[in-house]
């Protein structure tokens, strides 16, 4: 399976130039503790991701050290040079890169490597989840065909 067949494409985004707490108000307003924090590419409307921005690092770098938020950007606290995987790598390449570097979501890039969409372990989840409803079936079905079959 391919990570662009699973992640959300509707991504919530931000430049590295906003201020940090514009970026608070905006994980209010779209209920997501997650930014991707893009600049834009030559081409018109495609965006590059030059980092990530969560709201554990607003915690640890802002609030954790008593900083003043009004005065910090983005760009001052994301984190850079993300973890990024391609549209078309397989789920479990992706998962191990994942775990290898301690992360529980990744931006995706289509073929051009503009943001594509993110991928979440959430959305890993409800992959693998429906694999095994569709074995668990299986099954079921083997056993009443055997009791029909064999009756």
């Amino acid at each position: 399976m391919k990570v662009g067949d699973l992640c959300q494409h509707e991504v919530v985004t931000i430049p590295p130039s906003a201020g940090l707490t514009a970026a608070a108000r905006v994980m209010r307003q779209e209920h997501v503790g997650y930014l991707v924090v893009v600049a834009p590419m030559a081409e018109e409307g495609l965006r590059k991701v030059v980092g990530v921005l969560t709201d554990r690092d607003i915690v640890i770098a802002v609030v954790a050290r008593e900083a003043d938020p009004r005065t910090l950007t983005v760009g001052d606290v994301m984190t850079r040079d993300p973890l990024l995987v391609n549209e078309h790598s397989p789920l479990e390449t992706t998962l191990t890169f994942m775990q290898e570097v301690g992360v529980r979501r990744v931006p995706v890039l289509d073929s051009t490597g503009a943001l594509a969409g993110v991928l979440a372990l959430d959305d890993a989840l409800k992959s693998i989840a429906l694999q095994l409803d569709k074995i668990a079936g299986c099954i079921a079905s083997e056993q009443k065909v055997e009791r029909c079959v064999r009756a």
